[in-house]
């Protein structure tokens, strides 16, 4: 299988000196040795103290938990794999015949690794700074999706489900209505069905986690009005 390799200018962001590490990095078990679960267990380590010094840094006067909590959804394998998508790293995998016939280049466990990799072989071949520097715009968007404070907020998803249980009223269901776009790139929309009073309302998101929150963000306000 031809090797794949980012060149200057790719969305990753990093010119490699050692494009050998690269290679590994999007290297899959399946495809055999050497491959990338060294890389992603130095990666997941690199990953974690980048993002508990942002959070750190952002939010002077959060609290233990706060952080803790800010990280691990900043650092989950759903929130990785679409930064994945976003850098196109499943174009670019190279995986066993069994993985490939399976869409493994879609799966979010093998992207999310495969992230954390390529995080690993940006630090071996250029250090911690030059890593910081071009991971950490990675997670911007979360970043900012996160409260300014610290204090934690209950999301959407959350406040619907206690607005409705304290009217003794049924919780409401999620639909996937429709997943669109390239793997690197999908759209998912979600629609929210509440019975009692009745509303239904849909969400987008690169995720179909965001656009579930979308949909009951959306039904809040209607609820609210009514």
């Amino acid at each position: 299988m031809p090797t794949k390799t980012f060149q200057r200018g790719d969305l990753i962001g990093h010119a490699f000196n050692d494009p050998g590490l690269l290679q590994q990095a999007l290297t899959h078990r399946s495809a055999g040795t050497p491959n990338n679960e060294r890389l992603e267990f130095l990666g997941d380590s690199i990953v974690n103290m980048m993002v508990a010094q942002a959070l750190y840094e952002r939010w002077p006067k959060a609290d233990e938990g706060a952080l803790t909590r800010a990280r691990a959804e900043l650092v989950r394998e759903g929130a990785l794999a679409v930064i994945a998508r976003e850098l196109q790293l499943g174009d670019r995998l190279i995986l066993g015949p069994g993985e490939m016939k399976t869409g493994g280049h879609r799966r979010d466990s093998i992207l999310a690794d495969a992230l954390e990799a390529v995080v690993a072989a940006i630090y071996l071949d250029a250090g911690f700074a030059a890593c910081r520097t071009v991971v950490l715009p990675w997670f911007s968007a979360s970043m900012q999706a996160l409260p300014a404070t610290g204090k934690p907020e209950k999301d959407p998803k959350t406040r619907l489900q206690e607005w409705l249980q304290a009217r003794q009223k049924a919780l409401p269901l999620y639909e996937l209505v429709s997943e669109s776009g390239d793997d690197h790139a999908k759209t998912f929309r979600v629609r929210c069905g509440v019975t009692d009073p009745a509303v239904s309302t849909e969400g987008e998101g690169a995720s179909r986690r965001l656009a579930e929150q979308q949909a009951a963000a959306a039904a809040l306000e209607q609820l609210d009005s009514k």
